[in-house]
């Protein structure tokens, strides 16, 4: 600090010189010792002076409220919001989360660099701060059919970004753990930055090994038990509560009943519909929810906060002390937690505020490559004997890899699988390069009748990929993405019911949150009309049955993977 600048401010916070603004009588939270105490918050020039007495040429009334740091999302992606990234953060802004801790492999994944430009410029001049991950693993696996390849090499020219914190989630942990020259160069790369982590269920000695490589967090653990096993091995676990993957009560549950240390646990939301957002909240939902299951609040404050600024090294966010930035929420009590008022840098954050988003670049728009699609292409013969089946389970991304018997018809070409008596058919079809590669499986829990339930956002390769229980309403809706370059979308006998373009690299839509909350309201009705469980978010839950990396059994371009195996199946019936 300019030592000018360093004498005013130092006779303000004496209380010689009337601050710039003052937030007058609130209820203070001090994340450093995790207390309130009642006091007056000095700040000029968009930092934070000194909490205790104070005048202030501008004065702010919080008398009986509660003013606390803002809050700060540890990991989430974006695009998985549906709208564009500037429209997100005004909307999650509006919860109280003043910092956002992005990680744009989606783009990537679908655009490369031009992706992460993308997110980069979107978020230049937005209410928060907003800081980003380099993405580690593009493509996830070496059995991934996506856009573009993010080598270390191409990742050199980020590294003086002001806003690039670290390595992004490390999903490919076999290569990490085996000690592949490739992803060891990434993580060489961000040496003395965050890498994150992303490590569902290793075991002891490779969960030991994915530390020792430096990866410090992870947001990808379902329950109390591995969690502790992450932080015995020194990393952050970054608890995740989002639209399709919950475990926020599974985590939180096991710490409040064992009475366990919350010094490594930060909130997260990972990937969250707006609709979603708009209707409970973001990192505050984290926080309410934690505090209705018996967490204090002032932990449950200190995780959202000063916890997550540490984690990242952001050394001057994250609490309401002389030199910090001053990020504030305001809520009305402790026990509803909601949030009356959020000031970004002292500036209060306004709903009506659209600011200025820059336009998507035309390439952005043209993501889907896929000249010749057909129903035949979705036929699935029946070889005989048990097929593995991918059960989808309630509340959580991961799945089961199932062998059981299932239906078949018998056809003038062979006999074939036909989805009926709970199985039904999922199907995953590559759209970046126009290979024509299209993999068929087996699905079972999901529900849906009398139709097809499609999207192009499938994580983390983002190509098409659909369920139904009939081919030609699930050729329809591939053939409806396509007309659309993206998006999601519901065919019911024969019929599109509703579609919801995503047009930005099929991600994304630029027509504004308020339509999409329309449609996707509509949209998500239908879908559990038609027979999908209410415990399921179904366009998110059906964009996660592609990762190969998450447990136990997924669906690609080139067929069926068995996560835990590291296998490929060009057909479920393979032994």
């Amino acid at each position: 600090m300019e030592l000018g600048k360093y004498r005013l401010y130092s006779e303000m916070a004496r209380g010689e010189k009337k601050a710039e603004l003052v937030f007058k009588g609130a209820r203070v939270f001090m994340a450093h010792t995790g207390e309130f105490v009642d006091g007056d918050v000095a700040i000029a020039d968009g930092i934070v002076l000194g909490v205790g007495h104070y005048s202030g040429r501008r004065e702010i009334d919080l008398t009986g409220k509660y003013l606390c740091p803002g809050f700060i999302d540890s990991h989430l992606h974006l695009e998985s919001t549906l709208v564009t990234p500037g429209e997100l953060i005004r909307q999650a802004a509006l919860c109280g989360t003043t910092t956002f801790i992005v990680d744009p492999h989606e783009s990537a994944n679908v655009s490369g660099s031009e992706g992460i430009d993308y997110i980069l410029k979107q978020t230049e001049n937005v209410p928060a701060n907003v800081y980003v991950m380099m993405p580690s693993c593009v493509p996830a696996t070496d059995v991934d059919d996506n856009g573009c390849t993010l080598t270390a090499g191409k990742m050199k020219s980020y590294l003086d970004q002001p806003r690039i914190l670290g390595l992004g989630e490390v999903m490919d942990a076999v290569s990490v753990v085996n000690g592949s020259v490739s992803m060891h160069e990434k993580l060489a790369l961000f040496e003395n930055r965050v890498r994150d982590g992303h490590a569902p269920f290793l075991e002891p000695g490779d969960l030991a090994a994915y530390a020792l490589a430096g990866i410090s967090t992870d947001h990808e653990c379902v329950d109390y038990d591995y969690a502790m096993e992450e932080c015995r091995n020194g990393m952050y676990v970054l608890i995740r509560e989002g639209s399709a993957a919950r475990n926020l009560d599974a985590i939180v549950g096991g710490i409040v009943s064992r009475h366990t240390d919350t010094s490594f646990f930060c909130f997260c939301t990972d990937d969250k519909h707006i609709e979603e957002i708009r209707r409970e909240g973001h990192i505050n939902y984290n926080i309410k929810r934690a505090v209705q299951l018996g967490l204090p609040v002032e932990k449950a404050l200190k995780m959202a906060t000063i916890q997550a600024a540490r984690c990242y090294g952001l050394s001057r966010l994250g609490a309401i002390a002389p030199g910090y930035q001053a990020d504030f929420t305001v809520l009305d009590n402790l026990k509803d937690l909601n949030v009356l008022e959020v000031y970004h840098k002292g500036r209060k954050i306004l709903a009506e505020s659209h600011g200025n988003i820059p336009p998507c670049p035309p390439d952005l728009k043209q993501t889907v490559h896929l000249d010749h699609f057909s129903q035949e292409q979705l036929i699935l013969p029946h070889a005989g004997g048990k097929a593995h089946v991918l059960q989808m389970i309630g509340g959580q991304i991961v799945t089961e890899d199932l062998r059981e018997e299932v239906p078949f018809q018998k056809t003038e070409k062979g006999n074939v699988f036909i989805p009926e008596g709970g199985y039904l058919k999922i199907a995953a079809v590559e759209r970046h390069k126009n290979t024509g590669k299209t993999g068929v499986g087996i699905v079972k829990g999901f529900g849906i009748k009398g139709g097809a339930i499609a999207s192009s956002v499938s994580h983390d390769s983002h190509n098409l990929i659909v369920i139904g229980d009939n081919d030609r309403d699930m050729y329809l809706a591939v053939r409806e993405l396509i007309r659309t370059q993206g998006g999601y979308t519901l065919v019911e006998n024969g019929k599109v019911y509703e579609t919801l373009p995503l047009p930005i690299m099929g991600l994304m839509s630029d027509a504004g949150y308020e339509t999409v909350n329309k449609v996707l309201k509509k949209m998500i009705a239908k879908a559990y009309e038609m027979g999908i469980p209410k415990d399921f978010d179904p366009f998110i839950t059906l964009s996660f049955m592609a990762l190969p990396v998450v447990p136990e059994i997924r669906i690609t371009p080139r067929g069926v993977y068995l996560v835990k195996e590291e296998r490929l199946l060009k057909t479920p019936f393979e032994q």
